[in-house]
């Protein structure tokens, strides 16, 4: 496990983090479609926090995108590196999704966030943040529609509805599973909504969340329960 320290230069309030948002977000890249769904490999990435402590791990966990079989895996700790505000949660995770990411033996190819992307208030999610500083192709995939609103989809697997800010489309609320509440899909870095959607369909074949998230939420508990044992 890779240990992180907060780098020089964080954040350290939130008018700081709000000035590093509105320069980062000019990078965000809208006009590539991304990786094909199916093709190469896909990794998921996620965090689990132990406040009290003021502890922060993250997992990436790489998945051969053809059949959804692991492929690598690595975890990073750190302390968290921004207090807890609304719309800047990248700002706590960030630093130790890098390191994670970093410590994987093998490029992650396309990275699938539990968060947003463009679904965020400021258009500048999670999934936005880490492919702007990354370079990586990015989306993301949450589990509610935060503050955006949407039409119920189709029952059936594969059906899909806006997520809209006011008349803006900055997602599809998607249905992985019949008869299951949708997730929530939206463009990080370098893919378009399209493809984010097809990617997380291919993610999905049992369960309503993307083997990618699942697989990491649960590598990044276990070290988190080893961290602060």
């Amino acid at each position: 496990m890779t240990t992180v320290r907060i780098p020089a230069g964080w954040p350290a309030t939130e008018e700081q983090a709000l000035s590093v948002q509105d320069e980062l977000r000019e990078r965000v890249v809208l006009d590539e479609p991304g990786p094909p769904p199916g093709t190469g490999r896909v990794t998921g990435v996620d965090v689990a926090y132990d406040d009290e402590r003021d502890v922060v791990v993250a997992a990436a966990v790489v998945l051969d995108a053809a059949t959804n079989e692991v492929v690598a895996e690595a975890t990073a700790v750190g302390r968290v590196s921004f207090p807890y505000v609304p719309g800047l949660l990248a700002f706590r995770e960030i630093p130790t999704v890098m390191a994670a990411l970093d410590a994987l033996p093998c490029p992650p190819g396309l990275v699938v966030c539990d968060g947003y992307g463009l679904a965020h208030p400021r258009r500048f999610g999670l999934a936005s943040h880490l492919g702007v500083l990354t370079g990586l192709p990015t989306i993301g995939v949450a589990k509610s529609p935060f503050t955006f609103s949407y039409e119920e989809p189709g029952a059936r697997r594969g059906s899909a509805s806006p997520l809209l800010a006011g008349t803006d489309e900055v997602g599809r609320a998607l249905r992985t599973q019949d008869g299951i509440k949708p997730v929530f899909v939206s463009v990080g870095h370098r893919v378009d909504l399209d493809n984010a959607c097809a990617h997380t369909l291919a993610l999905t074949p049992k369960y309503r969340l993307p083997e990618s998230t699942r697989r990491a939420d649960a590598l990044c508990r276990e070290a988190l329960r080893r961290a602060t044992a």
